[in-house]
Order: structure tokens, then sequence, then C-alpha cells
């Protein structure tokens, strides 16, 4: 009974114990938690919370808040605003884009974009002007830009894809791709926008999922139904690293349905999207109420992997307008 005494947890020294448990990773806090009163109560002392916090730091976001349209502030995992980029928001129309690089990308559907260092707070702002090349070609007074930031892994250089979409399909218009390196001295004015022929179809101007380097697209919704011979869930890819479009991607929808059943889903229905490091092929199925995830494991191949298959019951997912 004493040997036990003599090992019980309240008899380790706090700052012993203390040090010890400041090793942990949050999951295994969670578990120790568990053990016995004197731990938890170490564990949710708020000296013991902020040390395993500098510690272990969490993933920080990027986010713009609606009363201030000028900045773009670092968040951490619980709400907390680590730091304020003043100037980075440039209005109210200003969209921050989805990304998981050392670098973001503030942009609007006309022709500004920028990109922002989180870590020094550098806004470096791109130029308006199109590419010499579309000079001719493009009237900037009209909306409707995309734009997708990447990075060139063998080179380590972050670029920019935009793509003047004037008047659409339906109007005889045409989609006009640009490229942009940002330099890594900050000086967006110095260089210019580099001009690019297009896929030869069109794409939906609405997403560009970018993935390892690569800007994924799916096809225009106008190409869906079968006297167009596209399917909906056919994609198409620009490698930012070589600047070149790839070989077009059929997606795994299609590729797993005859002819008389590709049909019964439609473009509305489908959704591209990174997720680990992989270009994911989400697939919204209405009877029954299910979203399925298709992972792109080898492009090569065209090789898919289901990996979730979620019940979403009664949630009603309302296409965008």
């Amino acid at each position: 009974m004493r040997e036990r005494a003599a090992a019980s947890a309240d008899r380790i020294p706090t700052d012993a114990l203390f040090d010890a448990l400041l090793q942990l990773p949050v999951k295994g806090l969670c578990r120790i938690r568990a053990v016995c009163r004197p731990w938890r109560g170490l564990i949710s002392d708020p000296v013991f919370i902020a040390a395993h916090g500098a510690r272990h730091p969490g993933p920080l976001f990027l986010a713009k808040f609606q009363d201030d349209k000028m900045s773009i502030y670092v968040v951490d995992l619980s709400g907390g605003v680590v730091k304020r980029i003043a100037g980075a928001g440039s209005g109210p129309y200003h969209q921050l884009l989805c990304t998981r690089l050392d670098l973001a990308c503030v942009a609007t559907d006309w022709n500004r974009c920028s990109v922002v260092n989180p870590a020094t707070g550098a806004v470096h702002v791109l130029p308006e002007t199109s590419a010499p090349e579309h000079w001719n070609r493009v009237n900037q007074s009209n909306p409707y830009t995309l734009f997708a930031l990447g990075r060139v892994a063998a080179t380590g250089e972050h670029k920019v894809l935009r793509m003047f979409n004037r008047l659409g399909y339906r109007n005889g218009g045409q989609q006009v791709f640009e490229v942009f390196t940002v330099s890594s001295g900050g000086d967006g004015h110095a260089r210019r926008w580099r001009g690019h022929q297009g896929p030869g179809l069109f794409i939906d101007e609405c997403n560009g999922t970018v993935v390892n380097g690569v800007v994924y697209f799916l096809t225009y919704s106008d190409y869906d139904g079968s006297h167009h011979g596209i399917r909906p869930d056919y994609i198409l890819s620009f490698d930012l690293g070589v600047e070149e479009w790839r070989r077009d991607l059929r997606g795994t929808i299609s590729s797993n349905a005859g002819d008389d059943e590709v049909p019964i889903f439609n473009r509305r229905q489908l959704a591209l999207a990174e997720l680990n490091g992989y270009l994911v092929l989400a697939y919204h199925n209405q009877q029954p109420r299910t979203v399925d995830l298709w992972f792109l494991v080898d492009f090569g191949s065209g090789l898919w992997m289901k990996q979730y298959h979620i019940q979403t019951g009664s949630l009603i997912l309302r296409p965008p307008h």
C-alpha cells in the first residue's frame, strides 16, 4: 500500500509533471485528463494552456470581417486575432481565395488582385492591365474575372492565373487566360501578365481548384447533355509550372455509368475541392440524399477512389445562382 501511495499521481512533483505533459499533443492531453483530478486540474489551468499553445502552435486562418472591409486578419482556432493586415482588403467587393499556401490571394470579379504575405504583412498589388497579347481582345470594363493562386513545387514560385470571362458561352464570347509570377522581392509592378490560349472549351467561371500547382476546372454547365458530347464531370487543368493546359480528365461519375444513366445527374450536382493534397470530386446524389467524395489517385491513368460516402438526410443543398 505504501508503494502504491509513493507512486501515486499526486506524488509527482508539479514542475516535473508540468514539463512532461507539455510534450504531449492535444489529442493525448484529452485522454490524460481522465487519469485523476490533479492532472485534470493542471491541464485545465490557464497557465498550462498558454504554455502548451506556445509549444504546439495550431493552424492559423485568414479571415475578412464584415465591419472592416479594408483589412485581412490572421486568427487562431479559437477565433482570437493574431494579426491585422491593413489595406489588404482594398474594398467591400474583394474576396479572400481559399489556399493552404504561405501567401494568400485577395481578388475581385473585375481585374484587381493582391497577393498578401501574412508573415510579413506585405501586400503585393498585381497590375490590372492585361497582357500585351490581349490588349485588343479584352474589354476590361466588363466584370467576371477569375483568379487562382498556386505554388510551383519545382521552383518555389507563386503564380496567379487570371481568366477574363467576356460575354459568355451563350453570347459567343471568349475566355482569355493570363499568368503572373509573384516576385520574391514583393515588387508586383515590375512584371507583366503573360497571355495564354484557352483550352478550346468553356470552363465554369465560378470554380478553379488549385492542387499542387495545377488549377482544375469543370466545364461550363451549358455543355450538359448528350448533344454536346461532353459529360458534366469533364475536367480541364492548367499546369502553372510549365504554363500549359494538360490533357483532359474524365470524372469518375460518368466513367462508372452507362450512356443511358448519365442524364440522371447534371453539372450542379458536382463540385471540385482540394483535400489533403488531392483533387476531390464531390457528387451530391439527390435520391437518396448523399454526398460521395472521390479522390484523384493518379492523373496519368485517370484513377479515382471513393473515400467518403456521407448521408445528408434532410439537408437541402441549393444550387448557386
